[in-house]
């Protein structure tokens, strides 16, 4: 049992996971050892305290000095969701489960909106993880909508499982193949059905299917942690960065704007500070 599950690795669960490794915390963080994509490719960076004019690159190198000088790790593990036990919280990675008595959540935003009907049919056709729900479809006809590269692994492991996959890429240069996948270079506009998704619509036809897959960067807060308050695509907290879910906190971009670096650095250790203000209280 963790005493904080960190998700993302962002500039906020940067700041996080240095302040609960200060305050010697048992923590787990789940994220790309790469860090962000978003600071990673920042041409320059103007308003961050101590590092005048600097380059994505050249912030991402100091904070992984910082986190290799602390001795930090991160589990390069996708969580899928965030499931409230009474007093700890269960990380669901594919198939695995850990446990952790608080949750810091810094996922960032998804530049991709959901669109109409996926929301609606999660759980009811439509999925956000190949590997839990992938052998719900061995020998079936699934359509899978992509937002990254970095996914295509994923792509991959509901091709060796589904009949046909229809892969609709919302990036540039694909480069997974394979037998019964098919590329789909419109963009679907609406998921449809009655009890059960069974149909992509685009603006000029239709494709049906047995069931569709979401693969993002960053899946929606609400759909991650169930019960958790939203407001415009934004996770709800109040100064102390706390959620209306007991133990969990969250920090950075998913918070709202401004969509800055020092901002989710300063929030992430409000909420690490917080999440440990929590954990003394419990005991």
């Amino acid at each position: 049992m963790y005493d904080c599950a960190i998700i993302g690795s962002g500039p906020a669960g940067v700041s996080a996971a240095l302040t609960l490794k200060a305050l010697s915390k048992n923590i787990i963080w789940f994220g790309n050892k790469g860090l962000s994509a978003k600071v990673k490719n920042a041409e320059k960076i103007r308003n961050y305290p101590g590092l005048s004019n600097v380059t994505g690159m050249e912030m991402q190198a100091a904070f992984l000095a910082q986190i290799e000088d602390m001795g930090l790790e991160i589990t390069e593990k996708t969580v899928t969701a965030v499931c409230g036990m009474g007093d700890y919280y269960g990380i669901l990675c594919d198939q695995e489960i850990f446990e952790a008595k608080t949750v810091i959540l810094t996922i960032g935003v998804d530049a991709v909106k959901p669109i109409k009907g996926e929301l609606e049919f999660m759980g009811r056709g439509v999925s956000y993880c190949a590997t839990c729900d992938g052998f719900l479809y061995k020998g079936k006809k699934i359509a899978v909508i992509c937002t990254s590269k970095e996914l295509e692994h994923e792509i991959k492991y509901l091709c060796d499982l589904a009949a046909e996959v229809n892969l609709c890429p919302l990036y540039k240069d694909v480069e997974i193949s394979a037998d019964n996948l098919k590329i789909i270079t419109d963009m679907p506009i609406e998921i449809y059905g009655v009890q059960r998704a069974d149909k992509l619509i685009f603006k000029d036809k239709e494709l049906s299917v047995d069931g569709i897959f979401m693969l993002k960067a960053a899946v929606v807060p609400s759909v991650l942690v169930a019960g958790l308050q939203a407001a415009d695509g934004h996770v709800t907290v109040d100064r102390a960065c706390k959620t209306n879910l007991k133990g969990c906190f969250a920090a950075g971009d998913c918070t709202g704007r401004p969509y800055q670096y020092a901002k989710a650095v300063g929030e992430g250790n409000v909420a690490a500070h917080s999440a440990n203000e929590y954990l003394a209280a419990q005991k």
